[in-house]
């Protein structure tokens, strides 16, 4: 084989490459596009963004942001979001590890029958449920507050949290349950201080799958949370809507405050997300 013959497919591969990071490169910027379209006119003051709404800014003030800061009561819609969260996540991943728990060691018709459906339940829409969960919300005197939209969320995601788990703990060996059930420990000492800490990698992938999930989520907090004290970020920054006319000058600093937390928490937390949904969704 002459050297020209073994150039040609270098040649061709490199070629591959540079077209391969071109498009990469220009899928980047697309992603990247409008967010700073609304980063700028978030900055932007109103009297450029009427002017030239699609230009170039001629200045830039944090203004907008102040005053959307201020009328979203960031503080405490913060605040309110943070406990949301954290209490589903809690919720969320204790429930679905103890569930999955049993799911994943008996291996019975009927605990097939069980995850199967918990399996039905993620393709179950949250609009289906809106009226019943009202009306249950209701009668617990729940509505309104944050415990009822915790419990809504947990239920919600049960789900997903007992398909996670029920795959990554058949992963888990059996060995290491029967040593420590020989020394003395009890199922629940067990659970606790031998199967959990090996399912950290699912959880991470949980807890941010639920962070992002209940973040983003409109519906619930629109629905359960009609008072302006007990809403979430989003929920607030939506309130800043004028149904006849749309300022984004108005909007957009409120859904940058909104969304800059998770940006932050995600930026953190991404590297799990691959590394356990490959482990947790081992085919069951």
């Amino acid at each position: 084989m002459t050297t020209a013959t073994m150039g040609a497919p270098r040649s061709a591969s490199r070629i591959g490459r540079l077209i391969g990071d071109v498009v990469l490169w220009i899928g980047v910027g697309l992603l990247l596009l409008p967010f700073a379209f609304a980063v700028l006119t978030a900055l932007r003051p109103a009297a450029d963004v009427a002017a030239d709404p699609l230009g170039f800014p001629t200045t830039l003030t944090f203004e907008n942001v102040v005053i959307a800061f201020n009328e979203i009561d960031y503080g405490r819609s913060l605040l309110n979001t943070l406990l949301i969260v954290g209490g589903t996540i809690v919720g969320t991943v204790v429930a679905g590890a103890m569930a999955s728990y049993p799911l994943s060691r008996i291996g019975r018709a009927w605990s097939t029958g069980v995850y199967r459906l918990f399996l039905v339940g993620t393709s179950i829409p949250i609009y289906v449920l809106i009226a019943p969960l009202y009306l249950l919300m209701r009668d617990l005197q729940l509505l309104n507050t944050h415990l009822g939209v915790i419990l809504i969320y947990i239920a919600l995601n049960l789900p997903i949290a007992v398909f996670f788990y029920t795959s990554f703990m058949r992963q888990v060996p059996v060995e290491l349950e029967e040593a420590a059930s020989l020394d003395g420990a009890g199922p629940l000492r067990v659970f606790f201080r031998i199967v959990l800490p090996l399912l950290t990698p699912v959880t991470a992938t949980l807890a941010t799958y639920l962070t992002l999930a209940v973040w983003n989520d409109l519906i619930v907090p629109l629905v359960f949370l009609p008072g302006a004290e007990n809403r979430t970020i989003m929920a607030s920054a939506y309130a800043q809507l004028d149904p006849n006319i749309i300022e984004p000058t108005t909007l957009f600093p409120a859904a940058l405050l909104g969304v800059l937390p998770l940006i932050l928490v995600f930026s953190f937390l991404q590297r799990y997300v691959v590394a356990g949904m490959s482990a947790g969704a081992v085919k069951s």
